[in-house]
Protein backbone atom coordinates (compact mmCIF):
# COMPACT_ATOMS: atom_id res chain seq x y z
CA UNK A 1 0.00 0.00 0.00
CA UNK A 2 1.34 3.22 -0.93
CA UNK A 3 2.01 6.11 1.72
CA UNK A 4 -0.84 8.59 2.34
CA UNK A 5 0.17 12.67 2.95
CA UNK A 6 -0.32 12.25 6.57
CA UNK A 7 2.06 9.00 7.01
CA UNK A 8 4.73 11.33 5.27
CA UNK A 9 4.36 14.41 6.85
CA UNK A 10 4.70 12.01 10.28
CA UNK A 11 7.74 10.74 9.05
CA UNK A 12 9.18 14.13 9.16
CA UNK A 13 7.72 15.27 12.37
CA UNK A 14 9.28 12.33 14.01
CA UNK A 15 12.81 13.09 13.15
CA UNK A 16 12.32 16.17 15.87
CA UNK A 17 9.21 15.98 17.30
CA UNK A 18 10.51 18.95 19.70
CA UNK A 19 10.83 21.31 16.74
CA UNK A 20 8.53 24.28 16.31
CA UNK A 21 5.62 23.53 13.82
CA UNK A 22 3.79 26.45 14.31
CA UNK A 23 4.31 30.06 15.78
CA UNK A 24 0.52 31.97 16.05
CA UNK A 25 -0.36 34.77 17.14
CA UNK A 26 -0.37 33.75 21.26
CA UNK A 27 1.94 30.49 21.18
CA UNK A 28 4.18 28.29 19.48
CA UNK A 29 3.35 24.52 18.54
CA UNK A 30 5.55 22.36 18.53
CA UNK A 31 5.67 19.26 16.41
CA UNK A 32 4.66 16.75 19.16
CA UNK A 33 1.73 19.11 20.43
CA UNK A 34 0.79 19.67 16.69
CA UNK A 35 0.76 15.79 15.82
CA UNK A 36 -1.37 15.27 19.66
CA UNK A 37 -3.99 17.68 18.98
CA UNK A 38 -4.10 15.96 15.70
CA UNK A 39 -4.38 13.05 16.83
CA UNK A 40 -7.35 13.53 19.31
CA UNK A 41 -9.14 15.67 16.53
CA UNK A 42 -9.09 13.12 14.46
CA UNK A 43 -10.24 10.80 17.49
CA UNK A 44 -13.49 13.35 17.88
CA UNK A 45 -14.27 13.24 14.05
CA UNK A 46 -14.47 10.01 14.63
CA UNK A 47 -16.73 9.83 17.41
CA UNK A 48 -19.16 12.01 15.48
CA UNK A 49 -19.57 9.87 12.29
CA UNK A 50 -16.44 10.50 10.71
CA UNK A 51 -15.86 7.48 7.50
CA UNK A 52 -13.03 6.91 5.42
CA UNK A 53 -13.59 8.98 2.00
CA UNK A 54 -16.67 11.05 3.47
CA UNK A 55 -16.41 14.80 3.71
CA UNK A 56 -15.81 16.32 6.78
CA UNK A 57 -17.02 20.23 6.52
CA UNK A 58 -14.88 22.89 8.05
CA UNK A 59 -16.44 26.53 7.65
CA UNK A 60 -14.26 28.60 9.96
CA UNK A 61 -11.98 31.47 10.42
CA UNK A 62 -8.07 30.56 10.04
CA UNK A 63 -6.46 29.41 13.21
CA UNK A 64 -4.25 26.17 13.75
CA UNK A 65 -6.78 24.47 15.63
CA UNK A 66 -8.88 24.66 12.10
CA UNK A 67 -5.58 23.62 10.33
CA UNK A 68 -5.71 20.28 12.52
CA UNK A 69 -8.88 19.78 11.20
CA UNK A 70 -7.65 19.69 8.16
CA UNK A 71 -4.12 17.20 9.58
CA UNK A 72 -6.93 15.02 11.26
CA UNK A 73 -8.54 14.52 7.81
CA UNK A 74 -5.79 13.55 6.57
CA UNK A 75 -4.47 11.25 9.39
CA UNK A 76 -8.31 9.26 9.54
CA UNK A 77 -8.68 9.07 5.74
CA UNK A 78 -11.91 11.58 5.47
CA UNK A 79 -12.02 13.92 2.82
CA UNK A 80 -11.46 17.37 4.03
CA UNK A 81 -13.90 19.97 3.04
CA UNK A 82 -13.54 23.72 3.54
CA UNK A 83 -15.91 26.58 2.79
CA UNK A 84 -15.13 29.98 3.21
CA UNK A 85 -16.54 31.86 6.15
CA UNK A 86 -17.49 34.47 4.22
CA UNK A 87 -20.41 32.60 2.16
CA UNK A 88 -23.93 33.22 2.87
CA UNK A 89 -26.37 30.87 4.39
CA UNK A 90 -27.70 30.48 0.85
CA UNK A 91 -24.15 29.46 -0.62
CA UNK A 92 -23.48 27.41 2.36
CA UNK A 93 -26.91 25.11 1.65
CA UNK A 94 -25.99 24.86 -1.90
CA UNK A 95 -22.63 23.49 -1.11
CA UNK A 96 -23.86 21.08 1.54
CA UNK A 97 -26.64 19.70 -0.64
CA UNK A 98 -24.24 18.53 -3.30
CA UNK A 99 -21.44 17.57 -1.26
CA UNK A 100 -23.55 15.70 1.78
CA UNK A 101 -20.39 15.56 4.38
CA UNK A 102 -21.15 13.61 7.22
CA UNK A 103 -19.44 16.05 9.97
CA UNK A 104 -20.06 19.76 9.57
CA UNK A 105 -17.88 21.83 11.94
CA UNK A 106 -18.86 25.81 12.23
CA UNK A 107 -18.30 29.32 13.83
CA UNK A 108 -20.31 29.02 17.61
CA UNK A 109 -21.89 32.17 15.94
CA UNK A 110 -23.60 30.68 13.28
CA UNK A 111 -24.43 27.50 14.83
CA UNK A 112 -28.10 28.93 14.92
CA UNK A 113 -28.56 28.79 11.39
CA UNK A 114 -25.92 26.10 10.02
CA UNK A 115 -26.64 23.89 12.76
CA UNK A 116 -30.43 22.77 11.51
CA UNK A 117 -28.98 22.85 7.84
CA UNK A 118 -26.20 20.79 8.12
CA UNK A 119 -28.91 18.34 10.23
CA UNK A 120 -31.75 18.40 7.78
CA UNK A 121 -29.26 18.95 4.26
CA UNK A 122 -26.80 16.78 5.24
CA UNK A 123 -28.11 14.75 7.93
CA UNK A 124 -24.58 15.60 9.14
CA UNK A 125 -23.31 15.25 12.39
CA UNK A 126 -22.61 19.02 13.85
CA UNK A 127 -19.68 20.85 16.01
CA UNK A 128 -18.35 24.31 16.15
CA UNK A 129 -14.69 25.89 16.24
CA UNK A 130 -13.84 29.41 17.02
CA UNK A 131 -11.39 31.76 15.60
CA UNK A 132 -9.77 31.81 18.55
CA UNK A 133 -9.94 28.05 18.65
CA UNK A 134 -12.44 27.14 21.22
CA UNK A 135 -15.34 25.22 20.75
CA UNK A 136 -17.27 21.88 20.98
CA UNK A 137 -15.02 19.82 19.02
CA UNK A 138 -11.77 21.31 20.95
CA UNK A 139 -13.58 20.37 23.81
CA UNK A 140 -14.37 16.88 22.66
CA UNK A 141 -10.80 15.99 21.58
CA UNK A 142 -9.60 17.44 24.83
CA UNK A 143 -11.76 14.46 26.44
CA UNK A 144 -10.47 11.84 23.88
CA UNK A 145 -7.88 9.49 26.76
CA UNK A 146 -5.95 7.81 23.95
CA UNK A 147 -6.52 8.05 20.08
CA UNK A 148 -6.47 5.49 17.41
CA UNK A 149 -3.95 4.93 15.17
CA UNK A 150 -3.79 6.78 11.79
CA UNK A 151 -6.07 5.26 9.36
CA UNK A 152 -4.19 2.95 6.88
CA UNK A 153 -5.07 4.83 2.87
CA UNK A 154 -3.48 4.54 -0.43
CA UNK A 155 -2.31 7.29 -3.12
CA UNK A 156 -6.34 7.14 -4.44
CA UNK A 157 -7.92 7.73 -1.04
CA UNK A 158 -10.17 11.31 -1.07
CA UNK A 159 -8.09 13.31 1.15
CA UNK A 160 -10.14 16.81 -0.15
CA UNK A 161 -13.47 18.26 -1.71
CA UNK A 162 -12.45 21.76 -2.80
CA UNK A 163 -15.18 23.69 -4.82
CA UNK A 164 -13.98 25.93 -7.57
CA UNK A 165 -14.68 29.37 -7.42
CA UNK A 166 -18.20 28.91 -10.37
CA UNK A 167 -17.59 32.10 -12.36
CA UNK A 168 -19.37 30.67 -15.26
CA UNK A 169 -21.78 28.48 -12.92
CA UNK A 170 -22.75 26.51 -9.77
CA UNK A 171 -19.47 25.48 -8.19
CA UNK A 172 -18.13 22.37 -8.93
CA UNK A 173 -16.23 19.89 -6.32
CA UNK A 174 -13.12 18.91 -7.27
CA UNK A 175 -12.18 15.32 -5.85
CA UNK A 176 -8.33 15.16 -4.86
CA UNK A 177 -6.77 12.20 -3.41
CA UNK A 178 -3.63 11.63 -1.20
CA UNK A 179 -1.18 10.92 -4.59
CA UNK A 180 -2.63 13.83 -6.20
CA UNK A 181 -1.60 16.35 -3.18
CA UNK A 182 1.69 13.94 -1.65
CA UNK A 183 3.03 14.10 -5.51
CA UNK A 184 2.03 17.91 -5.56
CA UNK A 185 4.03 18.29 -2.80
CA UNK A 186 6.81 16.15 -3.49
CA UNK A 187 7.24 18.14 -7.03
CA UNK A 188 7.17 21.43 -5.15
CA UNK A 189 9.73 20.34 -2.69
CA UNK A 190 12.00 19.37 -5.27
CA UNK A 191 11.45 22.54 -7.64
CA UNK A 192 11.72 25.47 -4.60
CA UNK A 193 13.59 23.38 -2.20
CA UNK A 194 12.37 23.88 0.89
CA UNK A 195 14.02 22.01 3.34
CA UNK A 196 13.42 22.67 7.45
CA UNK A 197 15.77 25.19 7.67
CA UNK A 198 12.95 27.54 5.96
CA UNK A 199 10.38 29.50 8.01
CA UNK A 200 7.30 30.37 5.75
CA UNK A 201 5.76 33.57 6.35
CA UNK A 202 1.38 32.40 6.37
CA UNK A 203 -1.24 34.90 5.66
CA UNK A 204 -3.08 33.30 3.18
CA UNK A 205 -6.41 31.37 3.70
CA UNK A 206 -6.65 27.91 4.44
CA UNK A 207 -9.97 26.98 2.53
CA UNK A 208 -7.98 27.39 -1.32
CA UNK A 209 -5.55 25.45 -2.96
CA UNK A 210 -2.76 28.03 -2.14
CA UNK A 211 -2.85 28.78 1.64
CA UNK A 212 -3.87 25.04 2.32
CA UNK A 213 -1.63 22.51 0.26
CA UNK A 214 1.13 24.90 -1.50
CA UNK A 215 1.92 26.71 1.80
CA UNK A 216 0.41 23.91 4.38
CA UNK A 217 1.86 21.23 2.85
CA UNK A 218 5.07 22.33 1.68
CA UNK A 219 5.81 23.39 5.11
CA UNK A 220 4.81 20.22 7.29
CA UNK A 221 6.24 17.71 4.52
CA UNK A 222 9.74 19.89 4.51
CA UNK A 223 9.86 20.39 8.11
CA UNK A 224 10.10 23.72 7.72
CA UNK A 225 8.25 26.18 10.30
CA UNK A 226 5.48 28.17 9.42
CA UNK A 227 4.54 32.28 11.40
CA UNK A 228 1.02 31.82 11.20
CA UNK A 229 -1.38 34.61 10.90
CA UNK A 230 -4.94 34.95 10.80
CA UNK A 231 -5.28 37.38 7.77
CA UNK A 232 -2.89 39.73 5.62
CA UNK A 233 -1.66 42.92 7.27
CA UNK A 234 1.13 44.52 5.13
CA UNK A 235 2.59 46.43 8.50
CA UNK A 236 2.60 42.69 10.48
CA UNK A 237 4.17 41.43 6.94
CA UNK A 238 6.69 43.93 7.09
CA UNK A 239 7.42 43.34 10.74
CA UNK A 240 7.64 39.41 10.88
CA UNK A 241 9.41 39.27 7.88
CA UNK A 242 13.03 39.54 9.52
CA UNK A 243 12.56 36.26 11.35
CA UNK A 244 10.86 34.04 7.86
CA UNK A 245 12.39 33.13 4.74
CA UNK A 246 9.67 32.51 2.48
CA UNK A 247 6.43 34.48 2.20
CA UNK A 248 3.42 33.48 -0.45
CA UNK A 249 0.83 35.93 -1.61
CA UNK A 250 -1.45 36.38 -4.40
CA UNK A 251 -0.66 39.82 -6.62
CA UNK A 252 -2.80 41.89 -4.19
CA UNK A 253 -0.75 41.59 -1.41
CA UNK A 254 2.16 42.48 -3.05
CA UNK A 255 0.82 45.40 -3.93
CA UNK A 256 -0.38 46.73 -0.55
CA UNK A 257 3.14 45.42 0.31
CA UNK A 258 4.51 48.62 -2.05
CA UNK A 259 2.25 50.51 -1.02
CA UNK A 260 4.32 50.65 2.15
CA UNK A 261 7.48 52.97 2.59
CA UNK A 262 9.30 50.60 5.00
CA UNK A 263 9.28 47.49 2.11
CA UNK A 264 13.28 47.68 1.50
CA UNK A 265 15.46 45.50 0.33
CA UNK A 266 17.45 45.24 4.03
CA UNK A 267 13.92 44.65 5.67
CA UNK A 268 14.08 41.54 3.55
CA UNK A 269 17.69 40.47 3.10
CA UNK A 270 16.81 36.80 5.38
CA UNK A 271 14.27 36.22 2.69
CA UNK A 272 14.85 33.13 -0.05
CA UNK A 273 11.96 33.34 -2.04
CA UNK A 274 8.61 35.35 -2.60
CA UNK A 275 6.05 33.49 -4.61
CA UNK A 276 2.64 34.95 -6.24
CA UNK A 277 -0.18 32.97 -7.74
CA UNK A 278 -3.97 32.86 -7.85
CA UNK A 279 -4.02 35.61 -9.98
CA UNK A 280 -2.36 37.29 -13.24
CA UNK A 281 0.53 39.10 -11.36
CA UNK A 282 1.08 43.24 -13.09
CA UNK A 283 4.73 43.48 -14.77
CA UNK A 284 4.94 46.59 -13.79
CA UNK A 285 4.46 44.95 -10.12
CA UNK A 286 6.99 42.63 -10.58
CA UNK A 287 9.99 44.98 -11.31
CA UNK A 288 8.71 47.44 -9.08
CA UNK A 289 9.15 44.43 -6.57
CA UNK A 290 12.74 43.35 -7.94
CA UNK A 291 14.08 47.69 -7.97
CA UNK A 292 12.83 48.09 -4.29
CA UNK A 293 13.63 44.68 -2.54
CA UNK A 294 16.19 42.79 -4.69
CA UNK A 295 13.91 39.69 -4.99
CA UNK A 296 12.21 38.82 -8.19
CA UNK A 297 8.70 37.12 -7.29
CA UNK A 298 8.78 33.70 -8.45
CA UNK A 299 5.39 32.80 -10.68
CA UNK A 300 3.51 29.77 -10.88
CA UNK A 301 0.38 28.04 -12.25
CA UNK A 302 -2.22 25.93 -10.54
CA UNK A 303 -5.97 24.70 -10.50
CA UNK A 304 -8.17 23.76 -7.75
CA UNK A 305 -8.31 20.47 -9.94
CA UNK A 306 -4.38 20.19 -10.19
CA UNK A 307 -3.00 21.88 -7.75
CA UNK A 308 0.35 23.45 -8.85
CA UNK A 309 1.28 22.99 -13.13
CA UNK A 310 4.09 24.95 -14.07
CA UNK A 311 6.58 27.12 -11.98
CA UNK A 312 9.40 30.03 -13.19
CA UNK A 313 12.72 28.47 -12.36
CA UNK A 314 14.12 28.75 -8.44
CA UNK A 315 17.32 29.25 -10.23
CA UNK A 316 17.34 30.91 -13.51
CA UNK A 317 15.55 33.96 -15.35
CA UNK A 318 12.22 34.62 -13.67
CA UNK A 319 10.00 36.43 -16.28
CA UNK A 320 7.38 39.18 -16.08
CA UNK A 321 4.14 37.97 -17.51
CA UNK A 322 4.98 34.12 -17.42
CA UNK A 323 4.20 31.18 -15.20
CA UNK A 324 7.86 29.42 -16.22
CA UNK A 325 8.32 25.43 -17.38
CA UNK A 326 5.71 22.38 -16.51
CA UNK A 327 6.88 21.09 -12.81
CA UNK A 328 8.67 17.44 -12.15
CA UNK A 329 6.54 14.47 -13.36
CA UNK A 330 4.29 16.67 -14.74
CA UNK A 331 3.29 17.34 -18.39
CA UNK A 332 1.73 20.74 -20.30
CA UNK A 333 0.84 21.30 -23.52
CA UNK A 334 -1.01 23.83 -25.88
CA UNK A 335 -3.48 22.80 -28.46
CA UNK A 336 -5.40 24.63 -30.76
CA UNK A 337 -7.69 23.66 -33.72
CA UNK A 338 -7.25 19.64 -32.34
CA UNK A 339 -3.55 19.21 -33.00
CA UNK A 340 -0.77 20.78 -31.14
CA UNK A 341 0.03 24.28 -30.95
CA UNK A 342 3.50 25.74 -32.54
CA UNK A 343 5.43 28.02 -30.35
CA UNK A 344 4.03 31.40 -30.03
CA UNK A 345 0.59 30.46 -31.16
CA UNK A 346 -2.57 30.66 -28.47
CA UNK A 347 -4.11 27.51 -27.71
CA UNK A 348 -5.82 25.70 -24.77
CA UNK A 349 -3.32 24.53 -21.97
CA UNK A 350 -3.70 20.98 -20.90
CA UNK A 351 -2.04 18.75 -18.56
CA UNK A 352 -1.36 15.09 -17.42
CA UNK A 353 0.53 14.07 -14.05
CA UNK A 354 -0.22 12.36 -10.44
CA UNK A 355 -1.07 15.62 -9.64
CA UNK A 356 -4.29 15.89 -11.56
CA UNK A 357 -7.69 15.49 -9.66
CA UNK A 358 -9.99 12.20 -9.24
CA UNK A 359 -13.44 14.11 -10.91
CA UNK A 360 -16.06 16.06 -10.32
CA UNK A 361 -18.41 15.15 -7.41
CA UNK A 362 -21.82 13.93 -8.63
CA UNK A 363 -21.12 14.96 -11.67
CA UNK A 364 -19.53 12.05 -14.28
CA UNK A 365 -20.67 13.57 -17.55
CA UNK A 366 -18.91 17.09 -16.66
CA UNK A 367 -15.85 15.36 -15.55
CA UNK A 368 -15.16 12.89 -18.97
CA UNK A 369 -16.07 16.17 -20.86
CA UNK A 370 -13.11 17.82 -19.16
CA UNK A 371 -10.49 14.93 -20.18
CA UNK A 372 -8.95 13.60 -23.32
CA UNK A 373 -8.78 10.55 -25.08
CA UNK A 374 -5.13 10.20 -23.93
CA UNK A 375 -5.77 11.77 -20.88
CA UNK A 376 -5.06 15.10 -20.49
CA UNK A 377 -7.02 17.55 -17.82
CA UNK A 378 -8.50 20.33 -20.81
CA UNK A 379 -7.47 23.52 -18.18
CA UNK A 380 -10.25 25.88 -19.94
CA UNK A 381 -7.14 28.44 -19.82
CA UNK A 382 -5.68 29.91 -22.84
CA UNK A 383 -1.78 30.61 -23.25
CA UNK A 384 1.27 29.73 -25.23
CA UNK A 385 5.24 27.99 -24.94
CA UNK A 386 8.16 29.84 -26.04
CA UNK A 387 10.71 28.02 -28.44
CA UNK A 388 12.49 27.06 -24.97
CA UNK A 389 8.67 25.50 -23.17
CA UNK A 390 8.30 28.43 -20.73
CA UNK A 391 4.65 29.42 -20.89
CA UNK A 392 3.03 32.42 -21.20
CA UNK A 393 -1.33 32.55 -20.01
CA UNK A 394 -3.19 35.10 -21.94
CA UNK A 395 -6.97 34.45 -20.25
CA UNK A 396 -9.60 31.64 -19.35
CA UNK A 397 -11.77 30.17 -22.74
CA UNK A 398 -14.97 31.55 -21.00
CA UNK A 399 -13.01 35.37 -20.58
CA UNK A 400 -12.12 35.60 -24.57
CA UNK A 401 -14.49 38.30 -26.36
CA UNK A 402 -15.28 37.16 -29.82
CA UNK A 403 -15.79 41.26 -30.92
CA UNK A 404 -16.77 41.31 -34.88
CA UNK A 405 -14.93 37.89 -35.38
CA UNK A 406 -11.96 38.86 -34.09
CA UNK A 407 -10.60 37.31 -31.13
CA UNK A 408 -9.63 39.52 -28.46
CA UNK A 409 -7.44 38.17 -25.02
CA UNK A 410 -8.17 39.92 -22.38
CA UNK A 411 -4.78 40.22 -20.41
CA UNK A 412 -3.33 41.80 -23.51
CA UNK A 413 -5.63 45.02 -23.30
CA UNK A 414 -5.24 45.25 -19.43
CA UNK A 415 -1.37 45.30 -20.34
CA UNK A 416 -1.93 48.07 -21.84
CA UNK A 417 -4.24 50.04 -19.90
CA UNK A 418 -1.77 49.06 -16.88
CA UNK A 419 0.99 51.16 -18.53
CA UNK A 420 -1.36 54.30 -18.65
CA UNK A 421 -0.35 57.25 -16.54
CA UNK A 422 -2.55 56.83 -13.66
CA UNK A 423 -3.91 53.34 -13.60
CA UNK A 424 -3.83 51.16 -10.58
CA UNK A 425 -5.16 47.93 -12.34
CA UNK A 426 -7.74 46.88 -14.84
CA UNK A 427 -10.14 44.65 -16.30
CA UNK A 428 -10.91 44.00 -19.62
CA UNK A 429 -14.56 41.51 -20.31
CA UNK A 430 -17.21 41.56 -23.14
CA UNK A 431 -20.48 42.73 -23.41
CA UNK A 432 -23.06 42.28 -25.82
CA UNK A 433 -23.12 44.62 -28.67
CA UNK A 434 -25.96 44.64 -31.06
CA UNK A 435 -23.46 45.77 -34.14
CA UNK A 436 -20.24 43.78 -33.11
CA UNK A 437 -21.81 40.74 -31.37
CA UNK A 438 -19.70 41.81 -28.06
CA UNK A 439 -17.63 44.75 -27.41
CA UNK A 440 -14.48 44.77 -25.39
CA UNK A 441 -15.32 46.65 -22.13
CA UNK A 442 -13.24 47.44 -19.56
CA UNK A 443 -13.08 48.52 -15.85
CA UNK A 444 -10.31 50.64 -14.59
CA UNK A 445 -9.51 51.72 -10.83
CA UNK A 446 -6.83 54.80 -10.65
CA UNK A 447 -3.77 55.27 -8.15
CA UNK A 448 -5.05 57.12 -5.39
CA UNK A 449 -5.01 60.83 -6.05
CA UNK A 450 -5.38 60.51 -9.60
CA UNK A 451 -8.63 61.57 -11.52
CA UNK A 452 -9.04 59.48 -15.02
CA UNK A 453 -10.80 60.48 -17.52
CA UNK A 454 -12.83 57.61 -19.93
CA UNK A 455 -12.11 59.36 -23.19
CA UNK A 456 -8.55 60.00 -22.94
CA UNK A 457 -7.98 56.29 -21.68
CA UNK A 458 -9.44 55.01 -24.93
CA UNK A 459 -7.75 57.36 -27.23
CA UNK A 460 -4.20 56.47 -25.54
CA UNK A 461 -5.08 52.43 -25.66
CA UNK A 462 -6.02 53.24 -29.41
CA UNK A 463 -2.32 53.97 -29.81
CA UNK A 464 -1.38 50.34 -28.42
CA UNK A 465 -4.03 48.37 -30.06
CA UNK A 466 -5.59 47.85 -32.70
CA UNK A 467 -9.69 48.86 -33.36
CA UNK A 468 -11.14 46.12 -32.57
CA UNK A 469 -9.01 45.49 -29.31
CA UNK A 470 -9.38 49.18 -27.86
CA UNK A 471 -12.02 49.16 -25.08
CA UNK A 472 -15.24 50.85 -26.45
CA UNK A 473 -16.20 51.77 -23.00
CA UNK A 474 -14.28 52.43 -19.44
CA UNK A 475 -16.14 52.12 -16.62
CA UNK A 476 -13.97 54.18 -13.94
CA UNK A 477 -14.19 52.61 -10.42
CA UNK A 478 -12.46 52.98 -7.02
CA UNK A 479 -11.28 48.97 -6.49
CA UNK A 480 -12.18 46.14 -8.70
CA UNK A 481 -14.76 43.52 -7.61
CA UNK A 482 -12.63 40.83 -6.46
CA UNK A 483 -13.06 36.72 -5.50
CA UNK A 484 -11.85 35.54 -1.86
CA UNK A 485 -8.40 34.86 -3.27
CA UNK A 486 -7.97 38.16 -4.79
CA UNK A 487 -9.14 37.45 -9.00
CA UNK A 488 -10.88 39.80 -9.99
CA UNK A 489 -14.78 39.20 -10.95
CA UNK A 490 -15.50 39.31 -14.55
CA UNK A 491 -18.48 38.10 -13.53
CA UNK A 492 -19.67 40.49 -11.11
CA UNK A 493 -18.61 43.06 -13.74
CA UNK A 494 -20.29 41.65 -16.81
CA UNK A 495 -23.58 41.62 -14.81
CA UNK A 496 -23.06 45.13 -13.26
CA UNK A 497 -22.57 46.36 -17.06
CA UNK A 498 -24.82 44.25 -19.34
CA UNK A 499 -26.69 46.55 -20.59
CA UNK A 500 -23.76 49.08 -21.65
CA UNK A 501 -24.55 49.05 -25.03
CA UNK A 502 -28.56 47.94 -25.32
Amino acid sequence: MSQGLYAAIADRWDAALDAVAIVDETRAWTRAELNSLTSRMDAALRALGAEPGAPVCLIAEKSVQAFAVYLACLRGGYAFFPINAGYTDAEIDYLLADANPRVVIADPERAATLKPMAEQRARAAFATLAGDGTGSLIDAALDIAAAPPPRAVDSGTWAALLYTSGTTGKPKGAVLSHGNLLSNAQALLEAWRFTEADVLLHVLPIFHVHGLFVAGNQAMLSGAKLIWRRAFDPLDVLSRLKDATAFMGVPTLYTRLLAQPGLTADKVRHMRLFVSGSAPLDPATFAEFTRRTGHCILERYGMTETGMLTSNPYQGERLAGTVGFALPGLEARIVADNAAAAAGDIGVVQVRGPNVFQGYLNAPEKTAASFTDDGFFITGDLGFKDETGRLSLVGRQSDLIISGGYNVYPSEVEGALTELDGVLEAAVFGLSHPDFGEAVAAAVAPRPGVALDEAELIRQTRRKLAGYKTPKKVFLMQALPRNAMGKTDRKALRARFADAFA
